[in-house]
Parts: C-alpha cells; sequence; structure tokens
C-alpha cells in the first residue's frame, strides 16, 4: 500500500502499490507484479528506476514514498 511520486518525462506521477486485485491505473493504484510496480519495488528516495513497458524504456526518479 506505500504511494510513491516520481518524477518522468511526462512530468510527476504518484502510484501506488497494491495487490492485483486491487489494481486500477487509471486511478493510479498499480499491481505489484505489473512492470512499474515491479521495478518500483524495493527502492529508495532519490533513486532512479528504469522501467522496461512495451512501448520502451521509461526512466523515473523517486521523488518521496509514502
Amino acid at each position: 500500500g506505500s504511494t510513491v511520486k516520481v518524477s518522468g518525462p511526462d512530468g510527476s506521477q504518484s502510484f501506488t502499490i497494491v495487490g492485483s486485485t486491487e489494481a486500477k491505473p487509471a486511478e493510479g493504484r498499480i499491481s505489484n507484479e505489473s512492470p512499474v510496480g515491479r521495478a518500483l519495488l524495493g527502492k529508495k528516495k532519490g533513486e532512479n528506476v528504469t522501467v522496461s513497458v512495451p512501448a520502451g524504456d521509461i526512466d523515473y526518479k523517486i521523488v518521496s514514498i509514502t
């Protein structure tokens, strides 16, 4: 249930990492099994993360975790 605020190519975004049954990407709730969720797990504030998605790689910087 952590909320991670990231800065990326599309500006700032917030993701709440939840279980797969609770995921609603349109509401910012992503599954811990999704590419973005897996990439963010275990990371700390200030770290850079590269997420591989079908459209290519996306680079994010973790701004905060609550």
